[in-house]
């Protein structure tokens, strides 16, 4: 099943149902309203949903529209918890070994994760609109998933069972920034403003396959001003999967239904795959010639993001975003 939420000009948009190969959409008010409605009572209305689905796919909804990517709001427009792990270990090596800092040993054994600001995330084709180069703007393209009521202490074996959507995220970093507020031994948080999420959620089902061992093994592909800038595959290199970073975010703490539980930057091993942000490309340039020759990101530069499956097709629509100045 693939899910949307129309900007109609609240707060959590119209919840909307689109089909699998995303050229149609409808609204279920008579089902719910917005995407956090649905994922309060999920096992009660997902069946229901799921009738629907099978309706649209099959071209028997009558008042079903052309789906537009451009009328989406990120799939939460806000929500209760967005909690980013960064699961690709090889990719915090590179990051920190960037800013001077030592890895502790810990980080194979235990996920890194960060709170980040829920209350109002960016749409999927808005501008990023941001106050300063200086801040050293800079994209990281990953995957997310939503879930329903987590509890407290839930086992990496039993969290699965509670990953009910997944998404691609763009998490907006400002790289100048973080050392400072690190620095500070509080953590990110004007280092990291409001995050993106791709127009369409989709249940694992959809993968077909390419959701294996809580990972989807498929590429995620980043385009910076239209040039194929990486499309590492999430499957590879995953030290931690998502039932284990949704186990460690309810380590000590229930987790409402609409949590948020990001993958953090998609890496490879594999260079020849490109990288999915530009801090660990400038480490590898600093790491062959001494010096970054990347530039962060600027205004007026554009970021796309996507996932396709085998056949080429998009599977969660595109994060296409331009980075804009911002003028009180």
């Amino acid at each position: 099943m693939k899910l949307a939420s129309y900007n109609n000009g609240r707060r959590d948009g119209q919840l909307m149902l689109v089909s699998k190969d995303l050229t149609k959409a409808v609204a279920v008010p008579a089902i719910a309203h917005t995407m956090q409605q649905l994922m309060d009572a999920w096992e009660l209305l997902n069946p229901q949903l799921v009738e629907l689905y099978d309706a649209l796919n099959s071209g028997m909804m009558d008042n079903a529209v052309d789906f537009d990517e451009s009328k989406c709001l990120s799939p939460l427009p806000r929500a209760y918890q967005w909690a980013d792990g960064s699961a690709y270990v090889n990719h915090v090596e590179l990051v920190r070994k960037a800013r001077g800092a030592q890895m502790p040993e810990t980080f194979w054994t235990d996920p890194l994760v960060y709170q980040g600001g829920s209350d109002c995330f960016i749409a999927p084709k808005a501008d990023i609109p941001l106050a300063s180069e200086e801040w050293g703007i800079d994209f990281e393209s990953e995957i997310a998933v939503i879930t329903d009521d987590v509890p407290m202490g839930v086992t990496v074996d039993n969290a699965a069972q509670h990953i009910k959507l997944l998404m691609l995220v763009n998490d907006v970093s400002l790289r100048n920034l973080i050392p400072g507020e690190l620095a500070k031994g509080f953590g990110f948080f004007q280092s990291k403003p409001s995050s993106s999420f791709s127009p369409v959620a989709v249940t694992p089902d959809e993968l077909e396959g390419k959701w294996q061992d809580s990972k989807i093994h498929l590429p995620l592909i980043t385009h910076l001003n239209s040039e194929l800038f990486g499309r590492p595959n999430a499957g590879v290199d995953m030290t931690f999967n998502f039932s284990q970073l949704v186990s460690h975010v309810a380590k000590t703490r229930p987790l409402g239904a609409g949590a948020i539980i990001g993958s953090g930057t998609i890496s490879n091993y594999d260079r020849s795959a490109g990288s999915s942000c530009l801090a660990e490309t400038r480490m590898l340039e600093t790491i062959a010639e001494g010096k970054p020759s990347t530039p962060f990101m600027g205004f007026g530069d554009r970021v796309r993001i996507e996932m396709l499956d085998d056949d080429n097709n998009s599977i969660f629509g595109s994060i296409d975003q331009q980075v804009v100045e911002y003028k009180v």
